[in-house]
């Protein structure tokens, strides 16, 4: 009986380590990306995707991987929460504008501090903050649309008279922070990829099964969504089978092959 016991005490302080060490894992996810509407004259553009930092310090390892590789860098929500010092958000933002030009739209823990002093953080920075805003890049006379929506949890805009205004001819891309807003964007056919995260992929999946699906690559509508498990974990900082991750997309003219 001793022997069980701790073997079992054993095992769990293994398995702990080993959730832990996954909830800290510095990954950059490769994704390419092609699309039909995609324009040629862009040739390639390149997105570093990073959601839910919550409590994490990114890591040199990280930016290491993605320097020199990047266009623009996008937080999908929850860039902190409640009990994160300030100067830890500043220098997290500072390391990602010293890659490329930073876009942020809001998570439901980011409402957790006063939200004035997260919005004089971004701009501060130089950090362009997406609450239910359009922003165009536009290369060789083609436009980009990187259309940002608020929370789920806030108010929303009417979103068919906030998606009527985003132009036609444009390469639509929505980063949204909870993917469950998807499902609340009118004519979501029109976008052609979607990008959140949130649900950190279940965090913690025991035989495969957690209480949301794990991150990946989907399609909604005939849309393209990744889902990110995100970089950092919200109450407990472990993760089984959903570790952390971030986001290096590629997105070209092309036939379409991915999920």
């Amino acid at each position: 009986m001793e022997f069980f016991i701790i073997a079992f005490i054993l095992f769990a302080v293994i398995l702990i380590f080993y959730m832990y060490s996954e909830a800290f894992k510095d990954e950059v996810k490769v994704e390419i990306l092609q699309f039909p509407n995609f324009p040629k004259e862009i040739g390639a553009f390149q997105i570093f995707f990073i959601s839910d930092i919550h409590k994490r310090t990114i890591s040199d390892s990280i930016l290491e991987q993605i320097k020199g590789r990047v266009d623009i860098v996008i937080i999908g929500g929850d860039l902190t929460e409640k009990g994160v010092p300030l100067s830890r958000v500043t220098d997290n933002l500072k390391k990602l504008k010293n890659i490329a030009p930073v876009f942020f739209v809001w998570g439901n823990n980011d409402y957790e501090i006063e939200p004035d002093q997260l919005s004089g953080t971004l701009e501060r920075t130089g950090v362009k903050e997406l609450k239910n805003a359009v922003y165009y890049i536009k290369r060789n006379d083609k436009k980009i649309a990187l259309i940002g929506l608020d929370d789920f949890s806030q108010e929303l805009p009417p979103l068919d008279l906030f998606m009527e205004r985003v132009e036609a001819d444009s390469f639509q891309i929505l980063i949204c922070h909870n993917p469950e807003t998807v499902h609340m964007v009118p004519n979501i056919q029109k976008i052609t990829l979607i990008l959140s995260g949130h649900t950190h992929g279940g965090q913690i999946r025991i035989f495969g099964i957690g209480p949301y699906r794990k991150g990946g690559l989907r399609k909604v509508k005939g849309t393209t969504h990744l889902n990110s498990n995100g970089y950092g974990t919200t109450t407990l900082p472990l993760r089984l089978e959903a570790k952390a991750e971030t986001h290096l997309i590629t997105i070209k003219s092309g036939n379409s092959d991915q999920p």
